[in-house]
């Protein structure tokens, strides 16, 4: 049930946020914010940002990736290089609660969007920021996507099946989605700590941390014991079975991890006996440094069944286990239909709606909603620069000097 039909407001409403991201971190920031109500203007340039056109699915080129990071906003174009695109941007930010923005550090101050700048204007601005590497570093000033986290991290090169041997970057871009999320989370407890002391302040996330909270553990465990671990493939190697398995008709994932789990696992095949008695196998790490004992014999197990045989057996078994899916069985998946993962938006120049994945966060009371697609580009120039004065013909005269 979204906010609308519970007839709340959502619980951001009444913040308004200046979206000058780019790609995935910033906008998806400011996209969990506006599912919660705040009002959210993604400034792109005249000619549209990068990050519109990336994999297009549209008639104009708009990409899929674009329409999902940013839902609920209204969008309007600026060149806030010059003196008049910066004196948008001035009252812009007079008028907001904060500013998100993954640029560097230089662009931002030549933008005029650095903190200082910004709180010139609005002394209680909070400024959420994206780098790659972070502030204060040898490599502060170098730029970077999604994938220089993942490498930094030592996940990609766990993700090979030799010692380094053609490692492999995931395709999914967790980096760039885990930082937008602590990104949001930071600028509500910045909202937060506003309303007790006045002040606003720099909210900053950067890719190579958010990589490097998440592949924590393994990194506590080389400081600690200077381990050296090898890649392994998709067998896990701090417990066991984990492993994806071949069967009769395609892939599962197998995740056993903990006694209880283990037990079960030895009961399913029939070989407590074994398993269960062997020190090979007397606890998680020592089942995970024979992993791939443990590997073939659940091979074997899934091979004779098929994907869906095998899922069935395991669920009853209470053992996790899910099928390696491919993007169109993903969208068919009675799970995911039946939980309304996905919001059908419709979106100009596409040939049906669009399937957004809505916030993977529920609230029972105030939850957050998609309302609005994203919008098409410089879609709302118009009714933002009258909402800050500007006189139908300063807009005309803008849009002819190329300012918007």
């Amino acid at each position: 049930m979204t906010s609308e039909q519970t007839g709340l407001k959502g619980v951001l409403s009444g913040v308004r946020v200046l979206d000058f991201g780019r790609y995935i971190a910033g906008p998806y920031c400011a996209a969990l914010l506006s599912d919660f109500g705040a009002e959210v203007i993604r400034v792109e340039k005249r000619s549209g940002g990068e990050d519109r056109f990336q994999a297009p699915v549209s008639e104009t080129g708009d990409g899929g990736l674009f329409q999902q990071v940013n839902r609920n906003k209204r969008g309007m174009t600026l060149d806030p290089m010059t003196e008049d695109g910066q004196a948008v941007v001035r009252r812009l930010v007079a008028t907001a609660d904060v500013v998100v923005a993954n640029l560097p550090p230089q662009t931002l101050a030549a933008m005029k969007l650095d903190y200082e700048s910004l709180k010139a204007i609005k002394p209680d601005i909070i400024l959420t920021m994206v780098t790659a590497y972070g502030q204060g570093g040898p490599y502060s000033e170098r730029v970077g996507f999604d994938g220089i986290g993942q490498v930094m991290s030592g996940a990609v090169y766990m993700t090979s099946e030799g010692d380094g041997e053609r490692p492999y970057r995931f395709q999914a871009p967790w980096v760039d989605f885990g930082t937008a999320l602590h990104c949001a989370y930071g600028t509500v407890l910045a909202l937060m700590a506003r309303g007790q002391t006045g002040r606003g302040q720099i909210v900053e996330g950067a890719l190579l941390g958010t990589a490097l909270a998440i592949n924590n553990g393994m990194l506590i465990e080389q400081a600690m014991l200077g381990i050296n671990r090898v890649p392994t493939g998709n067998r896990g190697q701090t417990s066991g079975p984990v492993d994806i398995f071949r069967t009769a008709d395609g892939w599962i994932l197998v995740q056993v991890v903990g006694q209880p789990l283990f037990r079960r696992w030895a009961k399913l095949m029939g070989e407590e006996d074994f398993w269960l008695t062997d020190p090979r196998f007397k606890d998680d790490i020592s089942r995970g440094e024979n992993g791939a004992v443990i590997s073939e014999r659940m091979s074997r197990w899934c091979a004779e069944r098929t994907s869906t045989e095998a899922l069935d057996i395991l669920g009853k078994a209470m053992i996790p286990g899910g099928q390696v899916l491919k993007p169109q069985q993903v969208l068919d998946d009675p799970h995911v239909k039946a939980m309304g993962f996905f919001q059908p938006v419709d979106y100009p120049g596409l040939p049906s709606p669009a399937p957004i994945a809505r916030g993977a966060l529920g609230l029972s009371d105030t939850p957050g909603s998609i309302r609005e697609r994203a919008p098409v580009l410089g879609e709302h120039t118009d009714a933002i620069l009258t909402e800050l004065g500007y006189a139908a013909a300063d807009i005309a005269d803008l849009r002819a000097r190329s300012i918007i």
